[in-house]
């Protein structure tokens, strides 16, 4: 029994990169929860975003992902759609800041942040428009069977894909997910409830496509062997719905959840307030030049 678990729970890829990226947040998050108040459900929900995370990345299911198409596109749905969702949902910023040494934080953190390099990266990745584009993009771009042979023959290519997934993901999600206003929120309230269903249609087209294909789109699948017997249209018709149907029923979830931040935010009257006092600004920043 012991072997079996390790067998499954040993790395198909070993990967230091992921390794220390994983036990850093881990080792933050445990910091930061015990000086700040975190409830215990945003807790479990940290901690089994990032128990599938890993499971998906890091273990020898990583194996089955490689060999069979509908195995690669369920690892996928999980690292850019579930994964994110379930972590961003549990609010960790504040919690993995407060993890770090208060030093670190003064001599480190707060110089970086202030830095022309972090405002130009984070002010191009953070904008809605290209987070958007880019969360869309690294779903289909990989499902052009040209850049699937690629990623499957040269393991550099497909760490690539699972982090240029992973990271859109992250991006995205906490984008449509913030629990501000707007601002300092970059996202509009109303904008975060729209989005993905705006995102999920070129999904649901590219699913369609796929599930209803008559031939082999990703024939790299036989090449590399594929861990099931059972016939290869089959295994793509399952690829596809998972592209399909569950991928838009987590966005649909997403949905909900800033639906459910934008009617907080109502209630509380912040959004009103808040367009109140940008009037405000741009009344005082024109009136001296009109």
């Amino acid at each position: 029994m012991i072997a079996i678990l390790l067998k499954w729970l040993v790395p198909w890829e070993f990967s230091w990169t992921f390794l220390i990226t994983f036990v850093l947040a881990c080792v933050l998050y445990w910091r930061g929860s015990r000086r700040l108040r975190v409830g215990t459900g945003r807790q479990v929900t940290f901690w089994c975003g990032m128990a599938m995370m890993y499971l998906t990345l890091h273990t020898y299911l990583d194996f089955y992902a490689e060999h069979e198409f509908f195995m690669h596109r369920l690892q996928q749905l999980l690292l850019h759609h579930i994964v994110p969702l379930v972590i961003v949902a549990s609010c960790p910023g504040s919690v993995l800041r407060a993890g770090l040494p208060l030093s670190w934080r003064a001599r480190w953190l707060r110089p970086a942040q202030r830095s022309l390099v972090w405002r130009v990266i984070s002010g191009v990745l953070f904008n809605p428009v290209v987070a958007t584009l880019l969360f869309v993009v690294f779903i289909l771009i990989w499902l052009v069977p040209w850049f699937q042979t690629l990623a499957m023959l040269d393991w550099r290519v497909y760490r690539f894909m699972n982090w240029s997934m992973i990271v859109s993901g992250f991006v995205y999600w906490w984008l449509v997910l913030d629990h501000r206003s707007h601002p300092p929120g970059r996202m509009v309230a109303g904008m975060r409830v729209l989005s993905p269903g705006i995102t999920m249609s070129p999904q649901i087209l590219a699913g369609a496509i796929i599930t209803f294909s008559r031939h082999d789109l990703y024939p790299i699948f036989e090449v590399c062997g594929r861990a099931f017997s059972f016939n290869v249209l089959t295994g793509q018709m399952i690829g596809g719905l998972i592209i399909w149907v569950p991928a838009a029923m987590v966005e649909s979830i997403g949905a909900l959840m800033a639906m459910q931040h934008w009617l907080r935010l109502s209630r509380s009257g912040r959004i009103r307030r808040d367009s109140r006092l940008r009037r405000g600004v741009e009344t005082d920043v024109v009136s001296p030049l009109s």
